[in-house]
């Protein structure tokens, strides 16, 4: 599988190239590694020397059902049956109050560890400090401060998930001094609860004590009251007499309504006898009811009957004179005078009925009324005496819970259990928790490396240089000629011999590349004169010129001309005298043309240097008689390579480039900036100048091959790469003549 297969495609369409990431890193793994080692061997030094820390760690468990002799949670207050309750004993653990009684009983305030006048390094900062006042030493009460917040910086509480269970944790130096510190911190922690449990005791008692007094005079009072109230209302049983008016009240009730409905019956009887008048007649008390069915007159109205049947019969029999209808018509009349007094007996008995029963109901009545007043006195009295009564059950209660309260605390002042035990007392720790050496030297490795490795991304991102024949296109909008590797050789080299020693080396390679890209570019109209010129100096452009000059003038006759002149350096580099004649004597006339062009030994070249360097040579290349000087050249030579100054020092390049058929432009590998380089084509290109391609110059292909297979696998494919490298003495390194 190729690196190429991992290109990922985003969801804009954009590609992220792997492959360019992995050429970064592979250009720069030297360096990276070195940073790496070198992070990773100092925080190494630093982890080493530093002082090894020891935890100690003691577990604790918190009862949250306490066993108790008594019940007196109510004195307490506590409430063990939530959350709430363990998180404020583990905030309990953590107060500075159990850590000031654990400083106190250890006396950690002299410990070394501690100790501000013993450990400098831990304490001392603050006397250095310029907005501190100088000299003055700590007192012993900053001392105990600063050693309990030492204390509670170091020390941890970790409760245990879903359990009881606490673990106090400490962090120091002296391992022997963390285990004491967490057992001391756990025993004290059981202590200050027996102690604040027997002051609050201690404290209830003597409020209950207190409070007892007073309700025991309140009962007291209250009970004086009660007998002071019924002795003065006459109230012995209050609930007998009571019952007694309440009886009595209901018998006259019931006897004034039996009165009552005897009144109502003898008062219509007596209307009915009043109606008939002062002196009724028999008749007349016969129709009513109550008379005609007396007893009494019943029997008389039998005797009348039968008195009257008598008369009828004798009546019948002897007539009226006879002696036995005498009688028994006297006998008749007697029945019937016995019959009315009955009737008005009974009369007279009826009225006098309703007399009675009316004054009856009367005495009943105001009998009666007297009864509820004094029912209604009495429960008056009855409801004070039963609010007397209350007052007195609940001092009475009250003062019985207070004094069963207090004998409950009384009893438990001395039984005290402990709210928390401890389970594992702390082991005396032989393995310090921190520094964690292979953990921080393997992180210190591991962020080094991706530190590196960032920052060698950010440098490319950042990195503006024509470096591939990917940014010669996509930069610089111009073709690729070809490049020239990094020749590395003896200083004393001449620029030249780069094409010429090693015919079959890399850089000769190259070099012929160029050419042929150079003579391809136009075949049925070649350029005969070109022109070489870079960005800015130093970019290899005599270089080159010389080198291509080489190659070209073994397919054909060539002539180099030096159009520098502003620094002149190709008669320097072919080891001219610096006084040869040439392309300003030329022009200027004061030189033939054979004394201009010198002949190189070992070359075919011929060579025209710059000459004597005019005052202004801008006005010497736009002349008429330089225009003229190049054009009797051009008939005597198949290709004449002209060797300008840069685009961005002059404009020398800018109006020889209207004489040319071709201008190269040279670029230094990963040096010359691609928005110079862009701008010096885009100056040639708005004279019309006809450039045809770039060529990048000085390429280490060492540190090229990260850059893409271009380079690495260009030569490699022949064996030319491998045999290049050898012999070559890579301390010391020419670069090309600028």
């Amino acid at each position: 599988m190729k690196l190429s297969d991992f290109d990922v495609e985003r969801s804009d369409g954009d590609v992220i190239d792997l492959k360019r990431y992995f050429r970064i890193l592979m250009r720069s793994r030297w360096r990276i590694l070195i940073l790496s080692l070198s992070i990773t061997l100092l925080a190494a030094v630093i982890v080493f020397s530093l002082t090894p820390i020891y935890e100690s760690t003691t577990t604790v468990l918190i009862e949250n059902q306490q066993a108790r002799v008594v019940s007196i949670e109510s004195v307490y207050g506590l409430n063990a049956n939530n959350r709430e309750y363990f998180q404020t004993q583990f905030e309990i653990l953590k107060s500075r109050e159990l850590a000031d009684r654990v400083v106190k009983q250890l006396g950690l305030a002299s410990h070394p560890l501690f100790d501000p006048k013993k450990n400098k390094s831990k304490f001392s900062l603050a006397e250095y400090l310029p907005f501190e006042s100088g000299g003055e030493s700590l007192t012993e009460s900053q001392i105990h401060h600063m050693t309990i917040d030492r204390l509670i910086e170091n020390l941890s509480i970790v409760p245990i998930t879903d359990t009881q269970l606490v673990k106090v944790k400490y962090r120091s130096a002296d391992p022997k001094l963390a285990a004491k510190i967490t057992d001391t911190m756990a025993q004290v922690f059981i202590e200050s609860y027996l102690e604040a449990k027997l002051d609050l005791t201690k404290t209830a008692a003597n409020w209950l004590g207190e409070r007892l007094g007073g309700l025991r005079e309140t009962l007291q009072e209250s009970e004086k009251r009660l007998q002071k109230y019924r002795e003065d209302a006459n109230l012995v049983d209050i609930q007998g007499v009571q019952t007694f008016s309440a009886g009595e009240l209901h018998q006259i009730t019931e006897r004034y309504v039996e009165t009552s409905n005897l009144r109502s019956r003898a008062e219509t009887l007596y209307r009915q006898i009043a109606s008939l008048g002062e002196s009724p007649s028999t008749e007349s008390l016969m129709s009513i009811p109550n008379i005609s069915t007396d007893p009494g007159v019943a029997d008389f109205l039998r005797a009348q009957a039968a008195s009257q049947r008598k008369v009828a019969e004798l009546e019948k029999r002897y007539g009226h004179k006879h002696p036995r209808m005498i009688a028994a018509i006297s006998e008749l009349e007697t029945v019937n005078q016995q019959l009315h007094t009955q009737a008005s007996t009974v009369a007279e008995g009826i009225k006098s009925a309703y007399l009675g029963a009316l004054q009856t109901e009367k005495r009943l009545e105001k009998r009666m009324g007297q009864t509820k007043q004094q029912l209604q006195q009495i429960n008056r009295k009855e409801f004070k005496l039963l609010e007397l009564e209350r007052e007195v059950a609940t001092n009475r209660q009250l003062y019985d819970m207070f004094l069963t309260r207090s004998r409950e605390t009384n009893e438990s002042e001395g039984f005290q259990a402990a709210h928390a035990r401890v389970i594992d007392p702390a082991v005396v720790p032989t393995i310090p928790v921190k520094p964690n050496k292979l953990l921080v030297i393997i992180l210190a490795a591991i962020v080094s490396s991706v530190f590196g490795v960032l920052v060698a991304i950010v440098l490319d991102m950042l990195s503006n240089t024509i470096r591939t024949p990917e940014d010669i296109e996509e930069q610089l909008k111009s073709t690729m000629l070809g490049f020239l590797p990094l020749v590395k050789s003896n200083k004393s080299s001449s620029a030249y011999e780069g094409f010429l020693s090693d015919s079959k080396g890399n850089f000769a390679e190259s070099i012929r590349t160029v050419r042929t890209s150079l003579v391809l570019s136009n075949l049925d109209d070649p350029h005969k004169i070109t022109l070489i010129t870079s960005s800015v100096p130093s970019e290899g452009k005599s270089t080159v010129s010389i080198n291509l000059s080489e190659a070209l003038a073994q397919m054909e006759t060539v002539l180099l001309i030096d159009a520098d002149m502003r620094r002149p350096s190709i008669g320097k580099s072919l080891g001219l005298p610096r006084n040869s004649p040439g392309l300003s004597n030329l022009v200027a006339g004061t030189a033939s043309a054979n004394q201009c062009i010198h002949k190189i030994e070992g070359t075919s070249v011929s060579v025209m240097p710059a000459g004597v360097i005019p005052a202004n040579p801008l006005e010497l290349l736009s002349s008429k008689r330089f225009e003229a000087a190049l054009q009797k050249l051009s008939h005597h030579f198949d290709r004449i390579i002209l060797d300008s100054a840069p685009t961005h020092s002059v404009s020398d390049a800018l109006v020889l480039s209207t004489h040319a058929n071709a201008v190269i432009y040279v670029v230094k590998s990963d040096s010359t900036s691609s928005q110079l380089a862009a701008k010096g084509i885009r100056r040639l290109r708005d004279v019309d100048a006809p450039v045809v391609g770039v060529v990048l110059n000085q390429v280490d292909l060492d540190k090229a091959s990260s850059y893409g297979s271009y380079y690495g696998d260009y030569y490699n494919n022949y064996g030319y790469y491998e045999s290049d490298k050898e012999g070559v003495d890579e301390s010391k390194v020419t670069p090309a003549v600028g």
